[in-house]
C-alpha cells in the first residue's frame, strides 16, 4: 500500500501566482529564458502540468492574459537583453583588434627573423673577406685595466 500525501490545492494556486508575477516582473528562479509562457508558467512553478491544468486552468489562462496585455519583454530580461547585445559588439571588437595585433606581431617576428638571417650572414661575409682589422674592444670607465 503507498500513501498519499493530500494535496493543498490553495498552496498550488498560490504558487502559480507567485510565479507568475515573478515571470511578468522579469525575475524568474526557476526558468531559465524568462518567456511568458504556459510552459515557463509551470516550469517556474514547478507543478506538474496536469495538476496546473486540471485544477488551476483559470489561473493558466489569467497568466496568458496577463502575458498577452503586456506584450512586452520584461524590464529586467530586456536589460539583460541589452547587456548581451552590448557584450557581443565589445567581443566582436576586441577579437578584431586582437587578430590585427596578432598579424602585426607576425609581421614583426618574420621581419626580426630576416634582419638576424642577414645579420649572421654579412658577419661570415666579413670574416671570410680578411680585409677588415678588428678593433680592441672599449675599455669600461671605472675598472681598473
Amino acid at each position: 500500500m503507498t500513501s498519499r500525501r493530500a494535496r493543498d490545492r490553495e498552496a498550488e494556486r498560490e504558487e502559480l501566482r507567485s510565479a507568475a508575477d515573478r515571470l511578468l516582473a522579469g525575475t524568474p528562479l526557476r526558468s531559465e529564458s524568462g518567456r511568458l509562457t504556459a510552459t515557463e508558467l509551470l516550469r517556474e512553478s514547478g507543478l506538474r502540468r496536469d495538476v496546473a491544468y486540471g485544477d488551476h486552468r483559470d489561473l493558466v489562462e489569467e497568466f496568458q492574459a496577463r502575458a498577452k496585455m503586456q506584450n512586452t519583454t520584461p524590464a529586467a530580461m530586456q536589460e539583460l537583453a541589452d547587456k548581451y547585445s552590448e557584450m557581443k559588439e565589445r567581443l566582436a571588437s576586441v577579437t578584431n583588434k586582437l587578430a590585427n595585433e596578432q598579424a602585426v606581431s607576425g609581421a614583426l617576428r618574420r621581419i626580426v627573423a630576416e634582419l638576424d638571417l642577414e645579420l649572421a650572414h654579412t658577419r661570415e661575409e666579413l670574416e671570410q673577406s680578411g680585409n677588415i682589422t678588428r678593433l680592441p674592444a672599449a675599455r669600461r670607465r671605472g675598472r681598473p685595466g
